[in-house]
């Protein structure tokens, strides 16, 4: 069993082995990176729109209470999973607020490139570490598409407001008087966030918007997934593959009900167990067919030796007798990479992981981060600029892992722990921030 206290950032729990193969059947909260994508849109439309299976956790609700601040009426069902949005057809009703949004980067960037679309002015604030992460790319493109930002190290209050050119990184000071559009360049090699943002917002700027996409574009399926949640309530892009869109001026459709698929990235420490531990997982509410670019990880386990078997709503993934090591490329599938790096150490060869030089800039430095827990782990790695390279390990030493304060670190490294006697996660609430009871459907693996 799983031994916990999960009371306060200092608890810890004890993730105990799993001594069979697994059989087990799990069903993982909505997607995250769905469900921001349909608040935003839903706020923009005209009508009520009522998102079905959306993800109750820190990041959404921080979502969820900036659009109320902001005056929409945003009414949350957790019992039902259900949260109900009446847009207002691009207009924001209210023409002051400041707004918290702790450390979740997606509502970050959406919003920024929302409250350009008001009539006012706004600040918008997150935690310590939210205040180091970049936004300056898309400050400039929204600076070139008429908006102005200005930025403070200070606590400052609208009373207060002065405007200055620069602006990279919270908090932000936005006076809104519409956004006028035209012709912007976006930087597309820190967060494809940056693009998605400007492509939800673009329909009600004043004028038609085109987007160039320089130094190249990251996780490449998100933009394929805001797309997709555009044309779904009725906006259509034209692009010239990822270098280049043109948005029209439009709006967007409510939707009666909107369905959120469950969450790929949270799916993933799922569908990795099995591989460690043998046996077969089905994870419910979600397929191959899914607009979501994580569930390309299963790509990754199927080259390790792993069975993958998929019906209309479930995936299944069966271990494989022994787990081969890989070089894979995770430039796409960034937030599964940490899922990879957990497992590579019981694989028969060694692991190299590429392309995810930006995870260095998520909730904590993540290659770094990877990289000394494993080592505490007794796990022989190698750091490199983009990503790490992974020995297998024959004999693990016990250790309490630290997680930084990063979800994704609490649960890839609870995976390490139904295999390794010993081990203990650090700070497991942090889960919170997008899967709050991880542990409790991790525990359905027995």
């Amino acid at each position: 069993m799983i031994q916990s206290t999960i009371n306060n950032q200092q608890s810890s729990i004890a993730i105990l082995p799993i001594a069979h193969a697994l059989r087990a059947t799990v069903r993982v909260p909505g997607s995250k990176s769905l469900t921001n994508r349909a608040l935003l849109v839903a706020a923009l439309a005209e009508g009520k729109t009522t998102l079905a299976n959306a993800l109750f956790s820190d990041d959404s609700r921080y979502f969820a209470r900036a659009l109320q601040k902001l005056g929409f009426d945003v009414r949350l069902d957790p019992g039902r999973a259900e949260i109900a949005v009446t847009g207002l057809g691009g207009r924001i009703p209210a023409s002051k607020a400041e707004l918290f949004i702790g450390n979740a980067g997606t509502a970050a960037r959406f919003l920024t490139a929302m409250l350009t679309l008001g009539q006012g002015k706004y600040i918008l604030d997150g935690d310590a570490r939210m205040r180091e992460r970049p936004i300056g790319d898309l400050v400039n493109a929204l600076t070139q598409l008429g908006s102005q930002f200005t930025q403070s190290s200070s606590p400052i209050h609208l009373s207060s407001f002065i405007l200055h050119p620069s602006a990279s990184h919270l908090p932000l000071f936005i006076e809104a008087s519409g956004l006028p559009g035209g012709k912007a360049s976006v930087a597309g090699d820190i967060s494809s966030q940056f693009l998605s943002a400007l492509l939800m917002v673009a329909p009600y700027a004043q004028s038609p918007v085109e987007l160039i996409v320089e130094r190249g574009l990251n996780s490449k399926p998100y933009v394929d997934l805001t797309l997709a949640v555009m044309s779904d309530f009725g906006v259509e892009v034209r692009r010239d593959d990822y270098r280049s869109f043109s948005i029209p001026n439009t709006h967007y459709a409510s939707r009666n009900t909107y369905a959120i698929e469950s969450d790929a990235s949270a799916a993933s420490y799922f569908f990795a167990a099995p591989a460690i531990l043998g046996g077969t997982v089905r994870v419910e509410n979600i397929s191959r067919r899914s607009k979501q670019g994580d569930i390309a990880f299963l790509d990754v386990l199927r080259q390790m030796g792993c069975e993958i078997a998929d019906g209309p709503d479930f995936i299944e993934v069966t271990g494989p007798e022994t787990l081969r090591g890989v070089d894979v490329d995770m430039r796409d599938i960034s937030d599964t990479a940490q899922t990879l790096a957990a497992i590579a150490p019981f694989a028969s060869s060694p692991t190299r992981i590429r392309g995810i030089a930006s995870a260095r800039l998520k909730e904590t430095d993540r290659v770094a981060a990877v990289c000394t827990e494993l080592a505490r782990l007794g796990v022989h790695v190698q750091e490199h600029p983009d990503g790490m390279t992974i020995q297998p390990c024959a004999v693990f030493r016990p250790a309490s892992i630290q997680t930084y304060n990063d979800h994704r670190m609490a649960m890839a490294f609870a995976l390490v722990g139904l295999r390794v006697p010993g081990m203990s996660i650090e700070n497991p609430a942090c889960v919170s921030k997008t899967f709050p009871d991880f542990f409790e459907v991790l525990e359905r693996l027995r």
